[in-house]
């Protein structure tokens, strides 16, 4: 095993590797929220319901320690669909990164990896799922044969990420601890999305779902489980109305999570208590999480910022932005809550993407012409608009990773970013556009004026004053910019359909990859990259969708990622890496602004272990998940 690998199979003070001895775990506390629980007989003692080698926290990101179990943690919410976050937020996955960006075995007591295609799995022994039963690799083997690979439930079979060159691992199942994947070939794509804000679930609790799956129940019983009033016509409708353990909001759905949904949905108000059986403890053997309950409570997303500012968030995260900031700083003392700001991890807060797949010959032609893009590109004052719109408190860039990465080049974020109309007049003669009508907007080669219309989908206040910004910009040299709404939905089908000339979206979000991070978002690998959407589903559909990459440039991305996917050497790797950030950068594929902006987060003074400095991403960690929120607690 190499250096590297071994390092990723240890985790926090417990040597997590099959070969090595791990660590005692702490004689155990019982929780006081539990207490009248086990003395009653109703749940176990602490000690049996953990696993026998818990996961053992002994450092805190947040600084201040070891805490106290109890208490409860108040958070806003936009709809009952926002009951994904508590999966988000905490954060419990098979692996997961820390806020190190360092991966580690959490559910899991370790796994080794053999020449980037054999992974081997190994579950801690004792661990329970939230209603008591074991978890075992029997969850695991009920999702491969009977979820993956059931053709009415999975139709495309396997999720991608279970596929190399088309074809799925070998699954073996060596115990009901330890379970194997096996491909011809390496799959980079494995262990990452077990790491995923939204992970690759390879497990379910076989022992609950079973009972609506038609190979262990009739199908006449499973439709009597239907709620009263619901016409349900086969068993594959109720089974997939309860198989939500992403949107967690199955109440009866058991779960490894640390909080465990009581409130079904649709609601106003969802309380999540502890997982009793929860699988982590801290180093003074408390179980974690500290904290007893946690409430989402059903807010207008416009209303959010002034209720947190009111001090009904002990913590808020979500649906906050730095237009907020100077209300909820002045509102800090009166509210009892602080305000810190964290860093935001996108590519750009919102970029530029041409539509190199428009069904306008000549749009099209234009914004394949990389001196188009670049004219774009330099005409943008992004100092000016990081003072105006973002208060100095961003950095202009491209649209491209972050300087925390250790792949970072300042060049990938300082390429034909520099304001110059100069340049970008000299390119847009250079192309032919020389003629312009009385307004003083160039003229196409078939006589119509250069208006672009920018379609976006967002509704912040930052974004629609970049909007403007940029359109001040590009009509400087000649170029009309006219910003038009769309839903997310209509935005992308437009962009996909050829209809789109150019959107406005955020950036990317694979911000600080390291060299066994995956490259793909900068390569037209999917439908959702707005910039060549239909290449994107040419590669994601195997050739039966979307067009063929015509476009040398931007081709060769892909084979940049072919040479990333099929070696195991970091150093090609990296070589692969820079290429691609390279060519983006240089290409100009699309069109960023500025990054690193603050993301403002409201905390209760009570509330301890969040970090006043964080990071704020979807990927990695899932927001707040970087930072464990089970060991966060409320203080006296």
């Amino acid at each position: 095993m190499s250096w590297r690998i071994l390092t990723t199979v240890i985790g926090f003070g417990l040597l997590a590797s099959p070969g090595l001895a791990a660590a005692p775990p702490p004689a155990m506390q019982e929780t006081p929220a539990l207490l009248e629980q086990v003395q009653s007989g109703a749940l176990p003692p602490v000690g049996q319901r953990i696993p026998e080698q818990p996961r053992i926290l002994r450092r805190f990101a947040g600084g201040d320690g070891p805490g106290q179990p109890g208490g409860q943690l108040n958070m806003l919410v936009a709809s009952a669909r926002d009951t994904l976050l508590m999966t988000v937020y905490g954060y419990t996955r098979l692996i997961g990164y820390d806020d190190r960006f360092e991966l580690h075995p959490d559910i899991l007591e370790s796994y080794d990896v053999k020449d980037g295609r054999e992974f081997t799995l190994k579950l801690r022994a004792g661990h329970k799922w939230s209603d008591g039963q074991p978890f075992t690799t029997e969850d695991f083997r009920f999702f491969w044969e009977d979820v993956a690979n059931n053709k009415e439930l999975s139709p495309s079979g396997p999720s991608v990420e279970l596929l190399v060159d088309g074809k799925p691992p070998k699954v073996d199942i060596i115990d009901e601890r330890t379970i194997r994947y096996t491909w011809d070939k390496p799959n980079p794509y494995f262990i990452a999305s077990q790491a995923r804000a939204a992970p690759l679930f390879l497990y379910r609790p076989a022992h609950y779902l079973k009972k609506f799956h038609i190979r262990y129940t009739p199908e006449k019983e499973i439709l009597k489980s239907a709620k009263g009033g619901e016409r349900v016509g086969r068993w594959i409708e109720i089974y997939r109305r309860l198989d939500v353990m992403y949107a967690n909001d199955n109440i009866d759905l058991p779960t490894l999570n640390p909080w465990v949904n009581t409130t079904p949905s649709p609601a106003q108000r969802f309380v999540f208590v502890r997982n009793p059986y929860y699988h982590r403890i801290d180093e003074n053997g408390r179980q974690l999480p500290y904290i007893d309950r946690v409430i989402f409570t059903v807010a207008a997303t416009n209303l959010i910022p002034g209720k947190a500012g009111l001090g009904e968030a002990d913590l808020q995260v979500r649906y906050l932005n730095m237009s907020d900031y100077t209300f909820l700083q002045k509102s800090t003392k009166s509210a009892g809550v602080a305000v810190h700001l964290w860093e935001a991890s996108v590519g750009a807060q919102i970029a530029f993407y041409p539509n190199l797949n428009a069904d306008d010959e000549v749009w099209r032609k234009l914004m394949r012409d990389v001196r188009f893009r670049r004219a774009l590109s330099v005409a943008i004052d992004r100092d000016e608009l990081n003072q105006v719109v973002f208060l100095g408190l961003a950095k202009p860039s491209n649209n491209t990773i972050m300087d925390r990465s250790e792949l970072f080049r300042p060049e990938y974020a300082s390429r034909w970013t520099n304001h110059d109309p100069w340049l970008a007049d000299k390119l847009l003669d250079e192309i032919g556009l020389t003629e312009r009508d009385p307004q003083g907007i160039r003229l196409l080669p078939d006589g119509r004026p250069a208006t672009i219309v920018v379609e976006y989908a967002s509704e912040e206040t930052e974004d629609i004053d970049t909007l403007e910004l940029v359109a001040d910009y590009w009509r400087d040299v000649g170029i009309e910019m006219l910003a038009k709404p769309q839903t997310r939905e209509t935005l992308r089908r437009r962009t996909f359909l050829g209809e789109a000339i150019m959107t406005a979206f955020e950036g990317v979000v694979t911000t600080v990859p390291t060299a066994d991070t995956s490259p793909k978002e900068f390569a037209p690998t999917t439908r959702g990259a707005l910039q060549w959407s239909r290449w994107g589903m040419f590669v994601e559909s195997n050739g039966k969708q979307g067009e063929k990459c015509d476009m040398e440039r931007a081709c060769k991305l892909l084979d940049d990622l072919k040479e990333w996917e099929t070696t195991t050497d970091p150093a090609v790797r990296r070589k692969a890496w820079g290429a691609i950030l390279e060519a983006n950068a240089d290409e100009v594929f699309s069109i960023g602004t500025v990054n690193g902006i603050r993301q403002p987060i409201v905390v209760g003074l009570k509330v301890r272990n969040v970090p006043k400095e964080g990071y704020y991403a979807w990927e990695p960690g899932g927001y707040i998940g970087l930072y464990q929120p089970d060991t966060f607690w409320i203080a006296p």
